[in-house]
């Protein structure tokens, strides 16, 4: 038996064996590691390693001896820590020779003991067990190889299978697709010749499939093709693109049009040489005549058939661009004169007949392809010139124009004479946007108009300017009113017999928030125009009626306010005034309406009605501008008319010294034929003293001026002429 000494230097030797090999499994891990295919760390590794090394040691002193483990351990190293490197095995069997004796001693029996070994035999069994762990490392790597070979061969046989069978199945594809598409296919080598079409194709040609083989792509040039189409095939054709998208046009054999959407692609080889051309084509004929009659029909006049306002709107702008390629431009803007008393006498039909019959005589006027004729709307029309000669070939255009509508035009059995009036603008492009060129053409159009119509006129900037100012004040015109920004300023009548205060002239003025102070002669004539003049004139009539029963006292002085035109027509004078006058308790007497004597020229009785009512109240009604009129003097007679305003104009030549014995004459005679019909005279103007002596001397009643006084604020009246009265 062995003793607990014996058995406890057993276990010693055996963990300083166990030691050792761990040391030898470390060695053995850094060695092959780099030559492993294995995920494992090296750690990792060393920890698998360490059982091989315990194999190793034991099989290196078992009794009996084999080298099968060694087999075992190679075979290991291959099938599961992937040592498949070549330089592998060398490395193995160095660590083997070099360290495995050395590591391994402490499993081998003590010196003396039974199975000791001699140093002799511990190196062939080592040797032994090298060379079965290179045989087992051989056949495992050579089984691992067949392996791979053989999943190799089946893997290329099954993929050569399956290539074989998706291309039989795209190529099936493909024709079915080809043949069936209801978009033409076409394939052509890289020379143009079509090799292939498809039913889609030959039929939107009117071919058949053999014919289309014929043809070349080359060949199908169209005149209207887009600059880009050649460029861009030239491209694909040398490789430099791979498709490109267009809409070409095609002649058809039967001389139709076909229109396609056209897509190229370039098909390539394996090696990215450009091999074929794949086109697809897309037929949108229908769809293309339905854009352009769609078009056509946004782009002309329903009526005439002319281009409308959209579409000379568009030719213009291209006209006035700088990258159109046009230097100048013409525009001769055109209106009928006088076209709403026909829709409304002789009904629409006539009206549109008529503006068919105008449509068709200005196209006879502009044969020249660079000519544009479009109906605006309503009766107007434009002539757009593309680079005139010069500004006398727009005005004799203008002359033609007018000239083709001098002769009468029969509608329905009427012969109907037209006139119309036309606004040229001329100059050169890149100057103008197209907003500021009609704005400027129909500004001047409406300046023929005023002139009498029947004729042209050339734009003008200081003409726009003031028609534009006009527009604005147009447009500011009634909020003025509720804004407050109307006041009044009184200019007095003194009477030439004493030189005291006869009454005062309400003048209203316009304290504009941009343009400042503006006299009536600015904004009167737009507000007649509009109609604003009724509420603005009651407003001045309340104001000056308000401020003359603050004056002398409680004891109104005579206050003289205008009426315009509109306003004598304006139903609500009569009620109106007398409405004023009672509410601020001032009798008739104590008002002065001025009227001028252009308004009252051919005026008749029923006219005249309200003012002899109110002449009848009491209120004075005085002829404004008396002169200037060119009425008949016996006309006088029948106009209720208490006082005569005489014109500036013809007072002037008093301001001489020696006075004009011409002026002298007129005023003495007009102040004569007053009197004798019982009418006081008033002059205007008188602006010095020498002629403020003269009309005193021909027996003038009343006079204002600045000699007396300029025009001031009620106030400021109040406290130097009201009291003085």
């Amino acid at each position: 038996m062995t003793s607990q000494n014996e058995r406890g230097e057993d276990r010693e030797d055996r963990n300083d064996g166990e030691d050792g090999l761990r040391r030898f499994a470390r060695i053995w891990s850094r060695t092959i590691y780099p030559a492993t295919q294995t995920s494992l760390s090296r750690a990792e590794l060393e920890e698998f390693l360490h059982p091989l090394a315990v194999r190793l040691g034991e099989a290196l002193h078992a009794h009996p001896f084999t080298p099968s483990a060694g087999r075992e351990v190679g075979r290991a190293l291959v099938d599961e820590a992937h040592c498949t490197s070549p330089d592998a095995l060398p490395h193995v069997l160095g660590v083997v020779e070099s360290y495995l004796v050395l590591y391994a001693a402490g499993l081998a029996p003590a010196a003396g003991a039974p199975g000791a070994l001699g140093v002799d035999e511990i190196r062939s069994r080592c040797a032994r067990l090298q060379h079965a762990l290179a045989a087992g490392f051989a056949f495992a790597v050579r089984e691992r190889t067949l392996g791979e070979q053989e999943a190799l061969s089946r893997a290329a046989l099954a993929a050569q299978t399956a290539v074989e069978e998706a291309l039989h199945a795209s190529e099936t594809r493909f024709r079915a697709v080809f043949k069936d598409a209801t978009i033409g296919i076409g394939i052509a080598d890289m020379s143009g010749r079509l090799r292939d079409a498809n039913g889609a194709l030959a039929r939107m040609f009117g071919r058949s499939e053999e014919e289309m083989r014929r043809r070349n792509l080359n060949d199908w040039v169209h005149p209207d093709d887009a600059p880009e189409v050649w460029r861009l095939h030239r491209e694909l054709a040398r490789g430099r693109r791979d498709h490109f998208r267009v809409e070409k046009p095609y002649q058809r054999p039967d001389g139709t049009m076909l229109w396609t959407n056209l897509t190229v692609s370039l098909l390539r080889d394996a090696e990215g040489e450009p091999r074929y051309q794949l086109a697809l084509m897309e037929d949108v004929t229908e769809r293309r005549l339905l854009h352009l009659r769609l078009r056509y029909e946004a782009t002309h006049d329903e009526l005439t058939g002319l281009p409308n306002r959209t579409l000379f709107a568009e030719r213009l702008e291209r006209v006035l661009s700088t990258g159109g390629g046009v230097r100048g431009f013409g525009l001769c803007y055109l209106d009928i004169d006088g076209f709403k008393a026909v829709n409304d006498s002789l009904g629409h039909a006539v009206g549109d007949q008529l503006l068919i019959a105008v449509a068709e005589r200005l196209q006879s006027c502009t044969t020249a392809p660079a000519h544009l004729v479009a109906r605006i709307g309503g009766d107007e029309f434009a002539v757009l010139m593309s680079d005139p000669r010069d500004t006398e070939e727009v005005t004799c255009l203008a002359r033609s124009l007018l000239a083709a509508l001098a002769t009468p035009i029969s509608v329905e059995g009427r012969e109907l004479s037209v006139r119309a009036s036309i606004g040229i603008v001329e100059g050169a492009s890149g100057r103008l946007e197209p907003a500021e060129v009609l704005r400027s053409a129909d500004i001047t159009m409406y300046r023929a108009k005023d002139a009498g119509g029947n004729r042209y006129a050339l734009a003008d900037p200081d003409s726009d300017a003031r028609a534009i100012d006009r527009h604005s004040l147009t447009n500011h015109l009634p909020g003025a009113l509720e804004r407050d920004e109307f006041f009044l300023e009184y200019q007095p009548l003194i009477r030439m017999s004493d030189g005291q205060v006869d009454g005062a002239e309400a003048l209203v003025r316009w304290k504009h928030p941009v343009h400042g102070r503006l006299g009536p002669d600015r904004f009167i004539p737009l507000a007649e125009h509009t109609g604003l003049i009724v509420p603005l004139g009651r407003w001045v009539l309340e104001q000056a009626v308000s401020h003359a029963c603050t004056w002398a006292g409680g004891q109104p002085l005579r206050v003289n306010v205008n009426l315009s035109p509109r306003q004598l027509h304006h139903p609500d004078l009569v009620p109106d005034t007398i409405a004023v006058l009672e509410s601020a308790g001032v009798a008739p007497s104590s008002l002065c309406l001025e009227v001028t004597e252009s308004a009252l020229i051919s005026a008749d009785e029923d006219e005249l009605k309200p003012l002899w009512q109110l002449a009848e109240l009491g209120v004075d009604i005085a002829l404004d501008d008396f002169g200037t009129g060119y009425s008949n003097l016996a006309n006088l007679r029948r106009l209720p008319a208490t006082t005569l305003k005489l014109d500036r104009s013809f007072t002037q030549g008093l301001q001489r010294h020696p006075a004009d014995p011409v002026d002298l004459t007129f005023v003495e005679g007009i102040v004569s034929l007053a009197h004798a019909l019982g009418l006081a005279v008033t002059v205007e103007g008188v602006e010095t003293e020498s002629q403020a002596d003269q009309l005193r001397q021909l027996g003038c009643d009343t006079a204002q001026g600045w000699y007396y006084a300029r025009p001031a604020p009620p106030g400021e009246f109040a406290r130097d002429w009201a009291r003085a009265g």
